[in-house]
């Protein structure tokens, strides 16, 4: 047996001469076991959120989306795009066109982005699954031109799930100059009618900007005739997605970029990955506050246990076996106060998950879900983990050696 080991094993569970020594010791095992616990919560809390946002984004958004490097649009038959749509594991294509305009229902009006998209854009994504109203999705009919506005448009431009009245679409003329006596003139008008439903996404980036229509629509409003913003894809159940999104890259031969659902929301989740960075590294500052406690403790054991030295001394240890005796007290005081805020962030992760225990709001429906997400990665408990112990093995080294040089000697 490792004979430090043994010894620092009973130094941490006897009792000591002085009772205070107990206490403190127990003091430091709390303070890093709360720590502890607050990182396992707080970044399961953060990977709650992160999760429920990309569950929102997968309704619209398509698995992979092919866009160009330079410019906002592309040719729809270029030959890059064409072998990619023919690769076999594409299960659905769509080609979508997104610029913005400006929409204006009766007396009101305001600036949205329209998104063209084919018939099978229901096919694509969940679209069907956020639909509200009496009507379907549905985009054309015959010479008629079908606009599904998010629920914030419909909302500022006071329309309903259907609109009565056609609902107008300005976009500039891509072409000649602005005629300042007829400004009118210069903007390309064409209308949309309701198909008796709105999109609600509950997130007001598409909910507030967005309406969605036919991709001839959007082509001849803005002048586009056989071009594309995006190349928006499915692939067949069953398919090996990294492998397949790499066979695409290489195939884009840097003219396109192809982006899964987390790389099309770059901007949102690069934020929320900061938000949990910040807060875990603040959280090891308290951690290595509350490691202080453990100073405390091991500086009072120290001396407590001189009369012990002077005994092991003459049993035969060495000075660098003693000195290891209160490294191994220190450090598992921490490893004991690590397992302990793990295990008790776990039961309440777990509590918050079955039955909601904290509420974001005090009236139900004010959110879109009434308590705080909470979803536990492994590798974030691993992360936690050796936090704590690297955190707290650090914490006691150096004091360990000052003293045991000042006071033992």
């Amino acid at each position: 047996m490792n004979f430090p080991f043994y010894i620092a094993r009973r130094y941490l569970f006897s009792k000591k001469s002085t009772h205070a020594i107990n206490v403190i010791s127990g003091i430091s095992m709390v303070g890093v076991a709360v720590a502890t616990m607050a990182l396992v919560v707080t970044l399961s809390v953060f990977n709650g959120f992160h999760d429920l946002v990309a569950s929102f984004f997968t309704q619209m958004d398509p698995q992979l989306k092919v866009m160009p490097v330079e410019g906002k649009t592309a040719l729809a038959a270029d030959p890059i795009l064409t072998k990619i749509r023919k690769l076999p594991e594409v299960e659905v294509a769509t080609e979508c066109l997104e610029e913005q305009a400006l929409a204006v229902y009766r007396d009101r009006q305001m600036m949205v982005k329209v998104k063209g998209v084919d018939d099978n854009f229901d096919q694509l994504t969940h679209i069907r699954e956020i639909l509200e109203g009496d009507g379907t999705f549905e985009l054309h009919a015959a010479d008629m031109s079908y606009g599904i506005p998010g629920l914030g448009v419909a909302y500022q431009l006071g329309m309903g799930y259907t609109y009565e009245q056609p609902l107008k679409i300005f976009a500039p003329r891509r072409e000649g100059q602005l005629n300042m006596a007829n400004p009118t003139e210069g903007f390309v008008v064409d209308e949309l009618f309701s198909p008796g439903v709105v999109f609600c996404m509950k997130q007001g980036k598409y909910d507030k900007n967005y309406v969605l229509t036919s991709i001839a629509f959007t082509r001849h409003l803005f002048d586009l005739e056989g071009r594309l913003s995006s190349l928006e894809l499915r692939l067949k159940p069953g398919s090996d997605f990294d492998r397949v999104k790499a066979q695409m890259e290489e195939l884009a031969a840097g003219q396109f970029k192809v982006l899964d659902r987390y790389e099309q929301q770059d901007d949102t989740f690069r934020i929320m990955n900061v938000e949990k960075l910040i807060a875990y590294v603040f959280l090891t500052f308290i951690l290595i506050i509350a490691c202080f406690n453990i100073i405390g403790s091991l500086s009072m054991l120290i001396i407590d246990k001189k009369d012990d030295v002077v005994t092991l001394r003459n049993l035969g240890a060495t000075e660098q076996q003693i000195t290891r005796i209160f490294l191994f007290e220190g450090r598992m005081i921490s490893a004991i106060g690590a397992v302990v805020g793990i295990l008790i962030g776990l039961l309440l992760c777990w509590m918050q998950q079955q039955y909601g225990i904290i509420k974001l709001g005090s009236s139900e429906g004010s959110f879109v879900v009434d308590a705080y997400p909470v979803s536990v990665h492994p590798w974030d408990i691993v992360l936690v983990f050796v936090t704590v112990v690297v955190v707290g093995f650090l914490s006691v080294w150096y004091p360990v050696q000052y003293f045991s040089k000042r006071l033992l000697h």
